[in-house]
């Protein structure tokens, strides 16, 4: 069996001038970076762009020697993504721009809209506080989650995918949103609509 090497050792192969160590490594994520950044803007093109981005950007972050969250790979490459994410909708206008460039003004937003465009941004902030809550879920509960909600997958094709019964799966959810509710209370998060 081979063993898997440490994210850390290979950002640091990388660094030293092994490029087939970033392979490896995106190798190894493509699948939960890839399906995050889809489950944000719900459209394969545009994940596709924001994916080839956020690895443009972390191979000029590793090339200037920036990185410093060792052991932390993963979460340091979703925030990135994420970031992206955010940009590419202000960029849509879908989301407001609050530097108060040219392009956008907080005082442009009145009226109605502006309670939508809050309503978007709480929106926004408990996607992204649950995507943060989830990662704390064991990771069996987590995968049958993430596939039900943002992929969308019957627990028929979750079964299959995961190589257990219908009933497992389906008792992995119900233990899953037991376990993220404890979380929120944890956390003491309001979940309003």
């Amino acid at each position: 069996m081979e063993l898997q090497i440490d994210d850390s050792v290979l950002v640091k192969d990388y660094i030293n001038g092994n490029e087939k160590a970033l392979e490896v490594l995106i190798n190894r994520h493509n699948q939960r970076i890839s399906s995050f950044i889809y489950s944000k803007v719900l459209d394969r093109d545009v994940s596709e762009d924001i994916f080839q981005d956020t690895f443009i950007k972390v191979i000029k972050t590793l090339k200037k020697g920036n990185y410093s969250e060792e052991g932390k790979f993963l979460p340091w490459v979703m925030r990135i993504a994420h970031n992206l994410v955010i940009d590419h909708f202000r960029r849509n206008k879908r989301m407001p721009m609050f530097e108060g460039n040219d392009d956008f003004n907080i005082f442009s937003v009145i009226g109605d809209e502006k309670l939508n465009v809050e309503k978007q941004l709480i929106k926004d902030q408990i996607d992204s506080d649950l995507t943060l809550l989830i990662e704390e879920l064991p990771d069996d509960q987590k995968e049958v989650l993430l596939m039900r909600i943002y992929r969308d997958m019957s627990f028929k094709e979750i079964s299959e995918n995961t190589g257990v019964s219908i009933n497992t799966a389906l008792g992995r959810m119900r233990y899953a949103l037991i376990n993220l509710r404890k979380i929120i209370e944890k956390h003491n998060i309001v979940l309003t609509n």
